[in-house]
């Protein structure tokens, strides 16, 4: 069996919105001191920005104190045929409230969110915990890639 040399190479934008759009799970990255946490969470691109919901907990007390992130989906077929996307930006938190311009922020990250989960925040949701909405605006963004096809 002849030995397969892989090649690597950066994503460009276009390839790099494609695996964040073709994509539902993701890790958040955030750190608080010296000490750093990743958690999976489901998410959906729209534009310049990630949405997505989470349950409350620790997590949202050391983001609302310092909220820039990373967040990285992969695609992996082998050790050398993937791609990877890195995200780095801030996250904020969404929430209903009385003014006019809350109630839509929150009305739109809710559309958003139900496009990969129609029956988020009804009474026929899944995962009626994670009650926390969420948006990352995409500050910078980088992909790689391996392959070993032709």
């Amino acid at each position: 069996m002849p030995m397969v040399t892989p090649r690597f190479r950066e994503l460009d934008q276009d390839e790099i919105a494609q695996v964040l759009r073709e994509h539902v799970v993701g890790r958040l990255a955030f750190a608080f001191h010296d000490r750093v946490d990743i958690e999976p969470v489901h998410f959906v691109l729209d534009g310049e920005w990630i949405y997505g919901r989470t349950t409350p907990g620790t997590k949202l007390t050391v983001l609302a104190h310092h909220p820039w992130v990373a967040f990285e989906v992969d695609e992996v077929e082998g050790p050398f045929d993937w791609h990877s996307v890195v995200v780095k930006g801030t996250v904020y938190f969404v929430e209903d409230g009385p003014s006019h311009q809350l109630r839509e922020s929150y009305n739109e990250t809710l559309r958003v969110i139900r496009r990969l989960m129609p029956d988020a925040l009804t009474d026929r949701d899944p995962v009626p915990a994670r009650s926390i909405l969420f948006r990352i605006h995409i500050n910078e963004s980088t992909g790689r890639a391996a392959t070993t096809k032709g």
